[in-house]
């Protein structure tokens, strides 16, 4: 095995976990340097959702182009990398091995360290490429179309699962119910814009388990009372605007609950909010207003940040890397990960979840 440089400079960070590839490179001292993402929306919105073997095919395609870019940007050559960082999981199998693969082979011929970073952790750090980051100890409530998790956070690896989702995530429901009212592919961000064209209570959803104590969530009996809603309505353009609103309100107003009861329970002032819902602009403006009354501060990424991405990759493999932390040789992906399995600063990394490995 090569020797190896124990204190990277520059790490490149790559995320292939789903449909979308994604390349930075980050500084611990300069910050973000650049970053590049392509979205393979065009190519699975004839399916109507992701198509796992064509997504591992395109990252094939797009991820070397996409590092070649991302280093000319930075105005650096592969020589001057400190490190790599890449997707371990979870996330679709033969994706993530695409990215583990090529940064574990550009480690190796490099001689420098690279670590596997959980694809929930790299978007509960998002908010730390911003000039305002929130340091911990903080509450993340992490949002995306496969999680709808409250998580406490102690210190950067340390982490205590507060709620999770019981079925459905918010993001897979916004999904779903647009597809189920024929909105185009990807169907949250469209339902999200049809609902700005409504006014609200012309149909009354219920907040889930929003009647009872605790933190979990669940979203799969309001996708049921949408689909009652639209299978009683004539389907015009009205209707489906009317129910993608009060449907959009049920599931915000939700998350703010739970949100304001996390932050009750804790006694945290800090709110990160991470995952491509944390870009809906309801959300956003309904916890701002949430924190304003209760006394605790919101944190968000940029949107571009929201959504799947190699920048967020970048960081948390960069400050990982600079604890001393690194993974062996062996190209390891996880499709499934427990968040909370994840070792904190400064001792091994944690190598527990659902293994797929090539050796």
């Amino acid at each position: 095995m090569p020797s190896i440089n124990a204190k990277p400079g520059p790490v490149l960070g790559i995320e292939t976990s789903c449909d979308e590839t994604g390349v930075a490179v980050y500084d611990r001292g300069r910050g973000l340097l650049a970053h590049a993402l392509y979205s393979q929306v065009e190519l699975h919105a004839e399916y109507g959702g992701v198509v796992p073997e064509l997504a591992s095919r395109d990252h094939v395609r797009k991820l070397l182009p996409l590092i070649r870019q991302t280093l000319a940007e930075a105005g650096m050559a592969v020589a001057d990398l400190g490190g790599v960082a890449y997707t371990a999981g979870p996330g679709l199998v033969g994706a993530l091995l695409v990215g583990a693969a090529a940064a574990r082979s550009l480690a190796w011929a490099l001689e420098i360290p690279a670590i596997g970073v959980h694809h929930m952790e790299g978007h509960l750090l998002a908010p730390m490429l911003e000039e305002d980051s929130p340091e911990p100890p903080f509450v993340a409530l992490l949002v995306s179309g496969g999680h709808s998790m409250l998580i406490e956070v102690e210190a950067i690896g340390r982490y205590r699962l507060l709620g999770d989702t019981l079925d459905d995530a918010a993001g897979e429901a916004f999904d779903k119910t647009a597809k189920l009212m024929g909105l185009p592919y990807p169907g949250g961000p469209a339902l999200a814009r049809l609902a700005e064209t409504a006014v609200p209570g012309q149909f009354r959803f219920t907040r889930p388990m929003t009647d009872r104590p605790g933190l979990d969530m669940s979203f799969s009996g309001l996708k049921t009372q949408v689909l009652l809603a639209w299978q009683r309505s004539d389907h015009g353009d009205a209707v489906r605007a009317a129910i993608a609103r009060d449907f959009e309100e049920a599931i915000v107003e939700t998350l703010v609950i739970k949100c304001r009861r996390a932050m009750q329970a804790t006694g945290a002032k800090r709110l990160v909010i991470a995952g491509g819902v944390g870009a809906n602009r309801r959300l956003r403006a309904q916890l701002a207003e949430a924190a304003s009354r209760d006394g605790f501060k919101t944190y968000f990424p940029r949107l571009e940040f929201c959504t799947d991405n190699g920048a967020m990759i970048a960081l948390a493999g960069s400050i990982r890397l600079h604890a001393g932390q690194c993974n062996d040789p062996q190209i390891r992906v996880f499709p499934r990960w427990d968040l909370q399995s994840l070792s904190a600063l400064g001792t091994a990394p944690s190598n527990s979840g659902v293994e797929t490995a090539w050796t």
